[in-house]
Parts: C-alpha cells; sequence; structure tokens
C-alpha cells in the first residue's frame, strides 16, 4: 500500500469519516429495520382483522384469529419484533453511526437480532402448523380441512404469515451483516 494511501485511511478512521462499505452497510441496516417494523405491522392488522362467520345447518360459527393459540402466539411476536425493531432503529442511528462506536454496541446489536430471528421463526413455525391442519387438515388424528368453509379468514391469515416469513428474512440478513460487521470491528 502506498504512504499516501495508508496516511488517507489513517486520517478517515481518525476523523470519524466512514467508508462507503460501512455506509452500504448502515443504510442496509436502516432499510431492513424499516422493512421488519412495516411487515410486523402489517402483518399484525391483516391477522387481527381477519374474521369470518359461516352458517352451517342453520348454526353460525366464527373464524377468529383469537381462537387459536398459534395465531395468538404469532401476533404477540410480530407486536413484539415490531416495537423492538423500532427501537433498534433509533439505537442504530445515535450509537453506530457515532465515530468511535465500541465492540460492545456491535455485540448486542447482533444479539438483537439473533433474538428477533429466533422469535420471528418461531412464531411463523408455530402459524405454518397451524395453517397447515387448516387448509389440508390431518386425516390419520380425524381432522378435516376447514379452509374450504371459511376461505377469506385462511387467506387473510396466509398474508399475515408470508409477512411474518418476510420479517424472518430481513432479521436473518440483518444477524448475518451484524456478524461481519462485529467481526470485522473485532479485526481492526
Amino acid at each position: 500500500m502506498t504512504k499516501e494511501r495508508s496516511s488517507f485511511m489513517l486520517q478517515t478512521k481518525s476523523s470519524g469519516m466512514s467508508s462507503p462499505s460501512q455506509r452500504r452497510c448502515s443504510v442496509a441496516q436502516v432499510i431492513l429495520r424499516v422493512l421488519a417494523v412495516a411487515f410486523t405491522a402489517a402483518a399484525i392488522s391483516v391477522t387481527v382483522t381477519s374474521g369470518q362467520s359461516v352458517v352451517i345447518l342453520g348454526f353460525t360459527f366464527k373464524a377468529r384469529y383469537s381462537y387459536s393459540s398459534a395465531m395468538r402466539f404469532l401476533v404477540g411476536v410480530d407486536a413484539v419484533v415490531c416495537a423492538f425493531s423500532a427501537l433498534s432503529l433509533i439505537f442504530v442511528y445515535l450509537l453506530l453511526n457515532r465515530s468511535g462506536s465500541h465492540l460492545t454496541n456491535y455485540f448486542f446489536l447482533f444479539l438483537h437480532d439473533m433474538v428477533m430471528t429466533v422469535l420471528m421463526i418461531s412464531g411463523c413455525a408455530a402459524a405454518t402448523a397451524v395453517g397447515y391442519i387448516g387448509r389440508y387438515g390431518e386425516e390419520r388424528v380425524g381432522w378435516g380441512a376447514v379452509c374450504g368453509r371459511i376461505g377469506k379468514f385462511c387467506n387473510r391469515n396466509l398474508v399475515s404469515v408470508v409477512l411474518s416469513y418476510l420479517t424472518f428474512l430481513a432479521y436473518l440478513a440483518l444477524a448475518i451483516i451484524s456478524a461481519s460487521k462485529l467481526m470485522s470491528r473485532a479485526t481492526e
């Protein structure tokens, strides 16, 4: 490396200027966190407003997300992830974009991203299992498919689960970005 270039890099680090790759990383973090907030808020809205009533043989049956513990769990997970995503946006903006940010801040951000990733996949898995049984049934134990009768309800919950999986993918990407940032910061 030339003497001029190494001198410039030392000045860049000491003056708090960020490199283009650091700016891209920060922009990606902000975009993915904003997407996580948007996806979870939309998933909550779709799930909570999904309800359907059907009349079978003169009896009215209602389908609501609150009747399923898995769907209530998914709404709870979405709410927690939405709130913590908004808080992490503030954290990213205030702490990580300052010059001289400590390695500990990157570690806590990585830890946060991993916890949110695990929460999202657990909520998605629970809702997917219940949704699968609702759509296709489980003949071996005598559970029939119900989505043929309450299609609107099932389709809206499918949209909600897809939005939650998109949040999971956003947090998986965030965890990878945070881990790589932590590793690169540790070797400086």
